[in-house]
């Protein structure tokens, strides 16, 4: 039983020794370790009291299950690689596009030409209402409430005020009210924006540059590309 417990503290050993190991050469490097404690258990091996087979066998199946453990690690670290990859991919071929992200502002530009909105709900509503106000927190359009499935849905105001005039230029807020039977229901506003660079943050993720309309947001914030 001496034997074993030499060669468990040597397992757990060479573990800690390889633990910052990566790629092809960690595997062997920790396959090799094992193989020359179970030799080195071997060789000096009560004669009267060798090893059982179930003890060998429970010493290999440590070196298959640890060498295998760094295989997958490295199979995930590769994994890991392409998936950086394809976002970065994603992220730049973005650039020059127009995309909706959490916000709340709309820009009116010349003869009431406005950005989109958009609303994202979890669940379904039975009455949704809208509301624009202006730099001073005045409400300048409120539109009349309506039904709206879950999801993403973009919206465009025609620039028009509830007095019939064309609102002027500059930056506008919208809210939303949400409501099923009566009960509130979460929702979530989107603003336009355009996506001017790719960045990464970081941990290597990619980040997209909107222009100074926001902070740079992950590829999670899209909710939907105009």
């Amino acid at each position: 039983m001496a034997a074993a417990n030499v060669i468990d503290s040597g397992v757990r050993d060479a573990v800690n020794a390889t633990a910052g190991a990566s790629g092809r050469s960690g595997a062997l490097d920790l396959q090799d370790s094992f193989m020359t404690l179970l030799v080195a258990q071997l060789r000096n091996q009560d004669p009267m009291n060798p090893m059982e087979n179930a003890e060998m066998t429970s010493q290999l199946a440590q070196i298959n299950t640890v060498s295998g453990i760094q295989s997958l690690n490295d199979t995930l670290e590769g994994i890991t690689g392409q998936l950086d990859a394809s976002q970065l991919l994603q992220a730049t071929g973005l650039i020059g596009k127009g995309v909706l992200v959490p916000g709340d502002r709309i820009l009116v530009g010349e003869e009431g030409v406005t950005t989109p909105f958009g609303i994202e709900l979890q669940e379904a509503a039975d009455e949704v209402r809208i509301t624009i106000r202006d730099g001073s927190g005045e409400v300048v359009r409120s539109f009349e409430p309506f039904a709206l499935d879950a999801g993403v849905e973009p919206f465009t105001w025609d620039g028009t005020m509830d007095d019939g005039t064309t609102a002027p230029e500059g930056a506008y807020t919208v809210s939303v009210e949400a409501l099923a039977n009566g009960e509130p229901q979460d929702s979530v506003l989107l603003n336009y924006a355009l996506v001017k660079g790719v960045s990464l943050n970081e941990q290597g993720a990619p980040l997209l540059d909107l222009g100074g309309v926001s902070e740079p947001v992950d590829l999670s914030d899209i909710r939907q590309i105009l």
